[in-house]
């Protein structure tokens, strides 16, 4: 089932629900999605499909972090739960254990010694865990690890 069909499933059960919150959110993931559409200019492949929707996550990541940083609770509830039905649409996401062990492969095969080749390790690891992880944790472990 596409991505697309699952979230039109899930914008009737919403509405038929009154659930004003995850109709918005879907509607809002539905519109991105179909603005990728039209400017790629064909469907969606999964894999892009993923990567809207990760940028979806990334947006709702950035905005809670602002809105907890200026003690703006009451928007940082709303993010919160938007989140959550973000979350509903990604991947599994890896473990931070996970994410460790991918890095050091990347690390071995790029054969990275120092931060200075920090690009070239994030070259490697990111479309591995593309949607799968957040880019900032992942970014953290590669710089702890780089410097060990």
């Amino acid at each position: 089932v596409s991505l697309l069909s699952r979230l039109n499933d899930d914008m009737k059960t919403a509405m038929k629900a009154k659930d004003k919150e995850s109709l918005q959110v879907i509607r809002m993931i539905k519109s991105s999605i179909q603005n990728e559409q039209i400017k790629e200019g064909h469907d969606l492949t999964e894999d892009e499909e993923l990567t809207v929707l990760s940028r979806e996550m990334k947006q709702r990541r950035d905005s809670l972090h602002e809105f907890e940083e200026a003690g703006r609770d009451d928007l940082a509830e709303k993010v919160k739960s938007e989140i959550v039905i973000v979350e509903k649409y990604m991947p599994e996401q890896l473990s931070e254990d996970d994410i460790r062990q991918l890095v050091q492969e990347a690390i071995t095969q790029t054969g990275a010694s120092s931060v200075k080749e920090f690009g070239k390790v994030m070259g490697v690891i990111m479309p591995k865990v593309k949607g799968k992880a957040d880019g900032n944790q992942v970014n953290a472990i590669v710089k702890e690890l780089l410097q060990s």
